[in-house]
């Protein structure tokens, strides 16, 4: 891995052999808009291209729950950034996927805000009962909502939840037409604009409300391309690498602002919020290679707790698929 870690900037392709592709000679990923990443950097300069050999296809997506539905169609081959929640309520329910990468950690990233004429906080929350709420159903934001809930003991079932993608949710709240909003990204900083968060991202993380994204693909596709998927997280470790290092962002913040569809000073604010595990990291007992697998079965055991998916897997390991930065991590 440290020789990939060498190869930055331009060189970044050369850090990852071209791959030999037989029956695959496109691929097509999923991503979400207003979600600035260090990926981001490598995909406006052709690396993932360049070092597969083949055309990337990216099309983006308004929720991980899309993103799921996608994969199960054959339409998308590789997931990024997909919400730990939206995950779990495929894999729950039947769905053969697998993550293979911790793609970033964001607790400040992704929350609920309340309307600030209703002047609730922490210290009232137990006025939110009846209140109408928009929350994108089986995602991260929807997880987040129904743990807040939990902690200050107020009955979901009391409460108005209408299922609305972030965009929709933040343009609500500004016209007045919702209580309160729950999503993340470039919706959440304009939900801010009118309203306040119940806790911050500290408080949520200190009493077990995390808040991480996946990449996640089809398990079939997994087995059948190993070698693609290798290399393909290995341009994202290496993008990784760059924007950890703190010495390439004046170099890769216009690329992630671009292809983010926001302008610099957003992109800046909003990646310092985030958290980007190095392929090490996410090998560790904190992740993947330790209490990630019991920690997917708490999510899902809440969304069963909330009758949003039936029942759970006796257990996640199987979902978890550390091939590919395993193959990094020794080279």
């Amino acid at each position: 891995m440290k020789s990939i870690y060498k190869k930055l900037g331009a060189t970044i392709v050369s850090a990852m052999a071209t791959v030999n592709v037989m029956a695959l000679d496109e691929l097509n990923v999923a991503y979400f808009e207003e979600w600035p990443m260090p990926f981001e950097y490598a995909k406006q300069i052709g690396a993932y291209d360049e070092a597969l050999g083949m055309k990337v296809n990216w099309k983006a997506f308004g929720t991980g729950t899309a993103m799921s539905a996608a994969m199960a169609s054959g339409d998308i081959h590789i997931s990024v950034s997909q919400g730990v929640p939206p995950f779990i309520v495929a894999a729950s329910t039947g769905q053969d996927i697998q993550i293979v990468d911790v793609a970033v950690s964001y607790a400040d990233n992704d929350n609920c805000v309340v309307a600030s004429g209703l002047e609730i906080d922490a210290s009232n929350a137990s006025e939110l009962a009846g209140k109408k709420v928009s929350v994108p159903i089986g995602t991260a934001a929807h997880y987040g909502f129904l743990k807040q809930m939990e902690h200050f003991g107020v009955s979901v079932d009391s409460m108005q939840v209408v299922d609305m993608a972030p965009p929709e949710g933040a343009a609500a709240l500004a016209q007045g037409s919702i209580d309160m909003f729950c999503g993340w990204g470039g919706s959440l900083r304009r939900a801010l604009d009118h309203g306040n968060v119940l806790l911050t991202g500290a408080e949520k993380t200190a009493l077990g409300i995390l808040v991480w994204d996946v990449t996640s693909v089809p398990a079939g596709f997994a087995d059948e391309n190993a070698e693609v998927l290798q290399t393909f997280l290995g341009v994202t470790a290496a993008s990784n690498a760059m924007w950890n290092s703190g010495g390439f962002t004046s170099l890769m913040l216009p690329h992630i602002a671009k292809d983010a569809g926001m302008d610099e000073d957003a992109t800046a604010e909003t990646m310092a919020t985030f958290v980007f595990p190095s392929v090490a990291n996410q090998l560790g007992d904190n992740w993947l290679g330790g209490s990630g697998a019991a920690f997917l079965k708490g999510v899902a055991d809440v969304f069963v707790d909330s009758g949003n998916i039936p029942s759970a897997r006796g257990s996640y390991a199987n979902a978890i698929n550390t091939d590919g930065l395993e193959g990094l991590a020794a080279q």
